[in-house]
Order: C-alpha cells, then structure tokens, then sequence
C-alpha cells in the first residue's frame, strides 16, 4: 500500500490541516477567512500536491468520515439548543428572529424564480437552495444536514465554491447590518425596545469530563443507528432530519445538558469532515466554476438582499428598534457568534444572551426549512 493512501496516514494529515487551520484562524488574515474555510484550503493544497488522495482517487476512509463521522457532529452541535432557555432571548428577539427566517426562506425562493440558477447549476441548484436556506436561518450545522442527505460534499469543488461563496455574503452582511441602523435613522426614527439584562453562564461548562465522552460517544452512535433504522421502515424521511429531531429532543433533558464538551466535540468531526471536502478540490476541476461561481454568488446575494428588505419592512410592523432587527438579522445570515459582535458595537450588552439563545432557535430551525426549501423547488 502506497503510504500516501494509507488510512492512517490520511486521517493524521487530516488532523494535522485542522490544528494549522485553529492556529492560523487567530491570525490578522485567517480571522477574516475563518478555520473552517482555512481548513479546505490547507487540505486542498496538500491533495493537489499528492501527498494525500483526492477526488480522483478517493479511499474508504473519506467515504466513512462522510457517512458517520459528518452526521454525527450535527447531532452533537445540536445538543446545545435547549427550548426552555430559548425563552429568556424575550418576544421582541424571538419574533424578530422568526420573521428574518421567514424573509430568509422568501428570500431563497423569490431569488430562484428571478435568476433562475436551475439552467446553470442543473439539480444541484435545488440542493444549493436548500443549503443556502439553512445557513442563512441558523448555521454551517444546518448547511452540512441538507448537504449530507443529497451527498453533496461529494461535489468537491462546487461544495468548496459555495462555502466561499456564503463566507463573502457573510462577510458583506455583517457590514450592511453594522450600517442599517445609522442609513435608517436619517429616514425613519427608531425607538430602543427595552429587554432584561440576562447574564450569561460560564464557558467552564464545555470543559470535557471522561464521563461526558463515554456518554456522548454512546448517544452518537445510538442515534445515528436509530435515525438509520427509521429511514428503512420510512424511506421518505431523511436520515438527517430523524438525527437532527432526536438530537434537538435528548438536548432538553436534564442529564444531556449536564454532559460537557459536545460543542467542541462536534465542531472537531466538522473540521475534519471539512478536511475531506479540502481533498475533494482539485484545481483541474477550477476551471468548471467560472459561470457556476457567478451564478452562486449572484443568487446568494439577491437571496440575502431580499431577506434583508423583507425583515426591515416586517420587522419594522412589530419592534421598529433598528439596532435589534440588524442584531436578530445578522443571528440568522451570520449565526451567533456574529450577532453578538453587532450586540457589542452597538452597546447593547442586553441583547448578547438573546442573540446566543436565537441562534441556537435557528439551529433547530435551520434544517427543516432547508429541506422545505428543496422540496418545493
């Protein structure tokens, strides 16, 4: 056996790409692309070198991190969305939460009927819809279910494109929202809806305890069989969502919540996953995203656009607070971590536990609505 398709070999380089890309996400230039995307490009180029198989020459080893390994972080991430707390993000978040992944399903669909990226991107435009709506609702988690069901990180490339593609919007969306409130206030006056201050539980809770990794290995593995199961008897209902259902359930009982460390243990298996998809893109097949590329980026950005629109003229209707609809906004394209950026811009400490606790909403949210997405396309 060639050493360069030795499994363990593979999986070492693998894990290696993943802590490059941790240190090198902490620097001025990767903070702006973000570990994730680093990680497909460090693996990207190593494949494109041969020191590790890639699409051309795949192993079994790729085919059983894509199988187990990427359903499983999603149910683990997903152990992180509890109901009950969702309820302290207060009415005004949470119903300007809900009507920006409205505007956000809206969005997707009045830009596919538009652009029409279905005569360029060919059945994978649905797929992408679909994508594209879970992301925009909650997260990169919601992003990889739909993906995962239609086995579209077997894309390669086109996978690589539309990830680059959500980091730019992404990236762009965060300025726009920075900017909102200030553009509107000088057409139309705001008042700040007042939210109790809630105080936000210590990091010390995701340090990983021996007894949490046997507990959450064994809930891994029983869930993933399980949705599997329910696949067989009802071949219609995606394995995914079945997983992600029983992932968002087990995360209200008391004794999962209790359990440390499945955010990073999740995240870690979406690197790695992500690692693989960096292995799939070789340059040959570069050249086939040049009108494929546009097309993306064009429909991405209307589909955001319109979303933005949508929630400022709703949103506007319910709570005219600038400042909490570009935050609620910015909790749906961008996910938590981003909203609370924008919390913190606009010093309202107030609304950093709302915006943690509705994007954990769009966690649980994001998946069904991508799924809806596709169905109707």
């Amino acid at each position: 056996m060639n050493f360069a398709t030795n499994p363990i070999y593979v999986l070492g380089v693998l894990c290696l790409m993943v802590i490059l890309a941790d240190y090198a996400a902490k620097t001025k230039i990767g903070k702006k692309l973000g570990a994730a995307l680093l990680v497909i490009l460090f693996t990207a180029v190593i494949a494109n070198l041969n020191l590790i198989p890639s699409a051309s020459n795949s192993i079994s080893l790729y085919d059983g991190i894509f199988t187990y390994l990427a359903p499983i972080s999603i149910f683990y991430l997903l152990l992180g969305v509890n109901l009950n707390s969702i309820k302290k993000a207060g009415a005004p978040m949470i119903i300007l939460f809900l009507i920006g992944s409205l505007a956000t399903t809206l969005g997707i669909l009045v830009a596919w009927t538009l652009i029409s990226p279905e005569h360029i991107l060919g059945e994978d435009g649905k797929i992408i819809a679909g994508m594209l709506t879970g992301t925009y609702t909650g997260g990169s988690v919601n992003f990889n279910a739909v993906a995962l069901q239609y086995d579209f990180q077997e894309r390669g490339i086109l996978y690589a494109g539309t990830i680059a593609v959500d980091n730019v919007i992404t990236t762009i969306w965060i300025i726009a929202t920075l900017s909102i409130p200030a553009i509107l206030r000088t057409f139309w006056k705001d008042k700040k809806v007042k939210t109790a201050k809630q105080e936000i539980e210590g990091e010390d809770k995701e340090k990983l305890t021996f007894n949490s990794l046997i507990w959450l290995i064994f809930l891994g593995i029983t869930d993933y069989y399980v949705s599997e199961l329910i696949t067989n008897v009802f071949p219609k209902i995606p394995s995914i969502l079945t997983l992600s259902t029983i992932g968002i359930l087990l995360a209200q009982i008391k004794f999962v919540q209790g359990l440390k460390g499945s955010h990073f243990l999740g995240l870690y298996l979406v690197y790695i996953f992500l690692a693989v998809i960096g292995a799939y893109c070789e340059i040959s097949s570069v050249l086939e995203l040049k009108e494929v590329g546009l097309t993306l980026l064009t429909f991405a950005s209307l589909a955001v656009f319109l979303h933005g629109i949508l929630v400022i003229l709703l949103g506007s209707l319910v709570y005219r607070d600038w400042e909490m609809i570009s935050i609620a906004s910015q909790a749906n394209i961008g996910g938590g971590t981003t909203a609370i950026a924008l919390a913190e811009t606009f010093d309202r400490s107030e609304l950093i536990l709302p915006a943690i606790l509705v994007g954990t909403l769009g966690n649980a949210l994001g998946t069904y609505l991508g799924f809806l997405v596709v169905y109707i396309l």
